[in-house]
């Protein structure tokens, strides 16, 4: 994509709802193709010191990986290497018994890592590189009341004076998150097939702090190159690493359990029986304000279709798919949506002129058909890759808080692993896909030899999440396949042996 240029007069503007990190990468993305850009959030702006505090209460750190990194580089490089020098790589999972004894599960053979970063860091770096933009305008503190958008207009109340905004737009994005108030309105003019479910999980956000080298520095307590890992076979604690050597932990549990921690009595036992060795890290202190200051919160899934409206509207992110956080795919996902939706503007040569062909017909002339073609072109095509990706991150909810500690997983793991390392041809790495991933949204549409599903998901953004299932599926046939001839193999040999063996008697 072509550096940022100042627009022209009669350039369209698009209005983002949304300052979040999918609406800040989408802004200086239509920035960059000479959009006007105006970003509406209805929070205070988190680059304050009070916007701040409260972030931190209910923001489960970010594992961002290769799809998430591709989009920020395909639309900001130079931004996309700095936001790297913030995070830690993690090579693989910590897995932590009930006795305290570890387990290294290396997430790729060939060190591919994903990247553990602050949720609220990596927001602010993205709003100062938005407010850096000439033609991008950051107004906050706007709650969104209505939006005709036939009439194209944004009806806004700014929360300060108590005042009702008009906006004018050619252009909506909806990137407000879960609870989008952009994808309520778009339910009024579209025939929307809309699900949402709530898991009954929820989650609640500790803090272990950092401890002291020989030196009286401050020292990770933990590897810092480890997601790591507390399995109890219906609930999880995780804790990732921060740069300021602290961990950020995130207990998720059945809402039935944690409505047995009544007192504070309670969560210690609790701790100490399912939990020692963390307790022993978090302080025993820490983690009752932790749990007396910290919001319980929800863990909910969103799918619906479609995701436009003619050439007026599009939503993205959480907006359109909320999932649970179980892949480490919700953030990636919504970078992703913004990639895509790039390359489909560029093949439908969409421009930022208000410029119209003028057909003699007054409906079809205030529709900018190459912008309707792509927008639809993208509910289309990302509905299957959004619901692959959803229904993904719950199956992997029970493989991190169960299945990793059994011995059929470790053994199906070694054989995925094993199988992967006859047939492939050699590591792709994000940087060997060069800038094909800002031309088209994935290039690899039947990707070769045998690929472990996390690989394809995690490191492999030139392959959609819908291919990624699909592969994944018929491996997994023909490990059950082999499973069962082993079997019949096995009984066959055992019922030979017998034969044999009475023939003697």
């Amino acid at each position: 994509m072509s550096d940022n240029i100042t627009p022209l007069d009669n350039s369209r503007k698009v209005v983002i709802i949304g300052a979040g990190p999918v609406g800040c990468l989408a802004a200086i993305a239509f920035a960059k193709m000479k959009w006007e850009v105006e970003i509406y959030e209805m929070r205070p702006d988190l680059r304050l010191s009070s916007s701040k505090a409260a972030a931190q209460q209910r923001s489960i750190n970010l594992a961002i990986s290769s799809r998430g990194i591709a989009a920020l580089r395909a639309v900001d490089p130079s931004a996309a290497e700095r936001f790297l020098q913030t995070v830690i790589p993690m090579r693989g999972r910590m897995i932590h018994d009930r006795h305290g004894n570890l387990q290294s599960q290396l997430y790729d053979r060939d060190g591919q890592c994903i990247n553990s970063i602050d949720r609220a860091l990596l927001n602010v770096e993205l709003l100062e590189e938005a407010s850096a933009v000439p033609n991008i305008r950051l107004i906050f503190k706007h709650k969104v009341l209505s939006v005709d958008f036939d009439q194209r207009v944004l009806f806004l109340r700014d929360s300060d004076s108590g005042t009702d905004v008009r906006v004018n737009f050619d252009l909506c994005i909806g990137a407000d998150g879960s609870y989008s108030v952009i994808r309520r309105q778009l339910m009024r003019v579209v025939r929307m097939n809309f699900q949402q479910e709530y898991i009954p999980h929820e989650y609640i956000e500790l803090k272990m702090p950092a401890g002291h080298d020989e030196h009286g520095n401050p020292a990770f307590l933990l590897d810092p190159n480890h997601l790591h890992i507390w399995p109890r076979h219906s609930f999880m604690l995780i804790a990732l690493p921060n740069k300021d050597k602290t961990f950020t932990c995130t207990l998720f549990a059945p809402t039935v359990e944690f409505d047995r921690l009544i007192t504070r009595e309670d969560i210690l036992l609790w701790f100490q029986n399912h939990f020692p060795d963390a307790l022993s890290l978090l302080g025993e202190n820490k983690l009752l304000k932790d749990f007396e200051q910290n919001p319980r919160s929800p863990l909910i899934t969103t799918k619906l279709t479609p995701y436009h409206y003619k050439d007026r509207c599009v939503i993205l992110g959480d907006a359109a798919h909320s999932m649970v956080p179980f892949y480490g795919q919700g953030l990636n996902c919504g970078l992703e949506d913004v990639r895509v939706l790039l390359t489909l503007l560029q093949e439908e040569c969409v421009v930022p002129s208000r410029t119209m062909p003028n057909s003699g017909d007054p409906e079809s002339d205030s529709i900018d058909q190459r912008l309707f073609k792509a927008l639809s072109r993208y509910s289309a095509s990302r509905h299957e890759d959004v619901v692959a990706i959803c229904e993904l991150a719950m199956d992997n909810y029970i493989e991190m808080r169960h299945s990793v500690t059994t011995p059929a997983y470790i053994m199906k793991k070694a054989l995925d692993h094993f199988l992967f390392s006859l047939t492939s041809r050699g590591p792709t790495f994000l940087s060997s896909l060069g800038d094909s991933l800002s031309r088209v949204a994935f290039p690899t549409t039947n990707p070769r030899g045998w690929l472990p599903l996390y690989t394809m998901v995690t490191f492999r953004p030139d392959i959609s999440y819908a291919t990624a299932r699909r592969k994944a599926t018929r491996q997994a046939n023909i490990l059950t396949t082999i499973a069962r001839l082993g079997t019949v193999g096995m009984c066959a040999t055992s019922f030979y042996l017998t034969w044999r063996a009475l023939r003697w008697l």
